[in-house]
């Protein structure tokens, strides 16, 4: 029998803080990015930042009152939410 092992990265909580957005993941790293990093959090109430669902199987994060979505691999990555041309 074969074990395909999910090589994908999970969240499996997240924080988030006046200057960060930090995630820890399924494997037991951690990735954190500066909360200027997404400019719709960093203009939000800190309610709006709590009130987030981890997505599927921890692919990625869903803020459901600002309409932002950030994905385990765009912070590893580096990928960042670009802010819309003309806002």
């Amino acid at each position: 029998m074969d074990i395909v092992a999910n090589s994908e990265p999970r969240i499996i909580s997240l924080k988030v803080t006046n200057q960060n957005i930090i995630a820890q993941l399924a494997d037991g790293r951690s990735v954190s990015v500066p909360l200027v990093w997404s400019w719709r959090l960093s203009e939000a109430t800190p309610a709006q930042r709590n009130h987030f669902e981890i997505m599927g199987s921890g692919q990625g994060v869903h803020w459901p009152d600002l309409d932002e979505d950030l994905s385990a691999a765009g912070m590893l990555s580096g990928i960042r939410p670009q802010r819309p041309q003309g806002s």
